[in-house]
């Protein structure tokens, strides 16, 4: 096999790392990759947004199989692209894509669908948003509707930050064209978790839940990030919940989606908040592996992923993935110095001779300059993964590697996974 993963973050790395443990004979590509991904497979100079130039690798390549990480081209249309010149490919359509790049469609078809979500609105005019925030109840939550990098939404405590959001996303183009148009919903209570389905439109198939931190700072403080750390499983994600989800969300939203002529194939992520009650609701869907939950999730699989997305990439139900047994994993996402908001380039870094074993360190915003020196070269840096047969080892591990990774003005947190540690003490 011929193998292209689009991306150049943590988890393109991870999907690569996955992959090649199931078909080491395999050649790979990826486009752009990073120091990390050049370690196995062979990098390729094209942006991930470069759609032309993508297609054309492929082809120049002979790639059999595309799989494509980032949702701003699967957004730009690179599967339809792949697909028109006969190129298996795992990932939404253009069309599909929307329900990520498109708050506002996933709102609009998740009411058609009745899939449970917190109430909205959606607004392009700034006044009448701002109108609707003065008579809102307090707190609330502001969406920019667009592609946004995982900054596109502020939990505002009071109206007056609510309306700040709003000016700053629609008068002041913060997030550029991705605030135009907003969505403002209820804030939901309760404690969120994400899910993985590889589906070809019909049938799917669940990788082990995960939890995200989004807050920059421990004890979920700070402003919201791109993901500051993971772990996988989720004792919360009990067999029952994971029906209902099933019965009441990924059913009805898939069939809907094929209803209206736009079905998803690829990898449906559903992020979730559970209720007190134990009931799902949906805060948003991404149309690809979530970023850093796929670095906690895909080093407990055992096999058959690449089969499973092959699969799919081909028109057909995706097949069963073995899991690793009694194995917990925690990811801990390095980042540079004034990520979010400003992060610093350019630090040079140093990694520890040798690791534990159950550590993966997987590159994020990292090149290599100066000949062999590596260097700081985006917001998060790195997702450093442990695996253990306890969650509270797989937590030190995680840990205590990431504090071994050296670089000026390094930001993590220590205290990824505290939700489930305080369940399971």
């Amino acid at each position: 096999m011929r193998i292209l993963i689009v991306g150049s973050g943590g988890r393109e790395h991870a999907l690569l790392w996955a992959l090649h443990r199931d078909a080491p004979d395999a050649a790979f590509f990826c486009a752009p990759g990073n120091p990390g991904t050049a370690l196995l497979a062979s990098n390729l100079a094209v942006a991930a947004n470069d759609i032309d130039g993508l297609v054309a690798a492929a082809i120049e390549h002979a790639v059999t199989l595309v799989i494509i990480g980032p949702e701003v081209p699967l957004a730009l249309g690179l599967a339809d692209r792949l697909r028109e010149r006969g190129i298996p490919v795992f990932g939404p359509s253009g069309a599909a894509a929307r329900i990520e790049a498109s708050k506002s469609f996933a709102k609009a078809l998740m009411e058609r669908a009745q899939v449970p979500t917190a109430a909205s609105h959606t607004f392009t005019d700034m006044d009448k948003a701002l109108a609707y925030v003065e008579t809102h109840a307090e707190p609330l939550v502001v969406k920019a509707s667009g592609l946004a990098a995982g900054k596109g939404a502020v939990v505002a405590e009071t109206r007056g930050e609510a309306q700040r959001a709003v000016r700053a996303m629609m008068r002041d183009r913060s997030l550029g064209d991705a605030g135009v148009e907003l969505v403002i919903e209820d804030f939901m209570e309760g404690e969120e978790l994400s899910l993985f389905a590889i589906t070809n439109g019909r049938d799917f198939v669940l990788l082990p839940a995960a939890q995200d931190h989004k807050r920059l700072d421990e004890d979920d403080r700070g402003p919201n990030t791109g993901g500051m750390g993971a772990y996988s499983p989720v004792s919360l994600a009990t067999p029952e919940l994971l029906a209902q989800v099933e019965r009441t969300i990924l059913i009805p939203t898939l069939t809907q989606m094929e209803k209206e002529g736009s079905p998803f194939s690829g990898l449906l992520y559903a992020g979730l908040m559970i209720g007190r009650t134990g009931s799902a609701r949906v805060v948003e869907f991404n149309c690809r592996f979530g970023d850093p939950e796929t670095e906690a999730v895909l080093p407990l699989l055992g096999g058959g992923l690449l089969n499973s997305l092959e699969r799919v990439a081909r028109g057909e139900a995706p097949s069963a993935i073995q899991l690793k047994d009694n194995c917990f994993a925690v990811t801990t996402v390095l980042a540079a110095k004034g990520y979010p908001d400003r992060p610093e380039k350019g630090a040079a870094i140093a990694l520890p001779r040798e690791v534990a074993e159950g550590v993966s360190i997987f590159h994020a915003g990292t090149s290599r300059e100066d000949g062999d020196v590596l260097r700081v070269s985006g917001g998060r840096v790195f997702a450093v993964t442990g695996v253990a047969a306890t969650f509270a080892e797989a937590q030190h591990k995680s840990r205590n590697a990431a504090a071994s990774i050296e670089f000026e003005g390094k930001v993590f947190r220590r205290d990824i996974g505290w939700r489930e540690a305080s369940r399971r003490a």
